[in-house]
């Protein structure tokens, strides 16, 4: 058994919609908990729509490969194609982090998954709703997700606004 964080979000169609399905979906995966959508600036070079964003906490049979093959059917499901970088999309979903039962973070470092993920520390959109979600949180090699936001910008941390509750 393991524990993961997963990133969900999404800026293309019915963004409340996609991940509102996504989230049932993680329902029969170990859903522990998950946070209500937050709307967001887009992060990276690319110009494009505002992202609905929410943090989801799994727990299962799945290794750090699993929780990654399930992030990308969530997305195939969703209908996400990666014709540019950090462009617009239906649906993404990152892997954050991996726990063992024992408490113990798993680390990965392949050209398929990085474990943590390497740039949850620097991405609001991740930590605000991950800390809302769990106030004890903690990424793996970064420390406290509440310390990780407060040396953030503060423009980054206020850009990420509570959208709604989910139904």
């Amino acid at each position: 058994m393991t524990r993961a964080v997963l990133s969900l979000g999404g800026n293309l169609g019915d963004r409340a919609g996609t991940l509102r399905t996504a989230l049932r979906a993680l329902t029969s995966e170990g859903l522990v908990a998950r946070s209500v959508l937050y709307e967001t600036p887009p992060w990276g070079p690319v110009e494009q729509p505002t992202f609905l964003n929410a943090v989801a906490v799994v727990r299962g049979d799945r290794d750090a490969a699993g929780w990654l093959a399930l992030a990308h059917e969530l997305e195939d499901a969703a209908g996400r194609t990666r014709e540019v970088r950090w462009g617009a999309r239906t649906l993404d979903v990152d892997v954050v982090t991996v726990t063992a039962d024992d408490g113990t973070p798993v680390r990965c470092d392949d050209a398929d998954l990085t474990l943590p993920h390497p740039h949850a520390h620097e991405r609001a959109f991740v930590l605000v709703p991950w800390l809302a979600l769990d106030p004890a949180a903690e990424l793996p090699g970064h420390g406290p997700v509440r310390d990780l936001l407060a040396a953030l910008p503060a423009e980054d941390v206020e850009g990420v606004r509570r959208w709604e509750q989910l139904a």
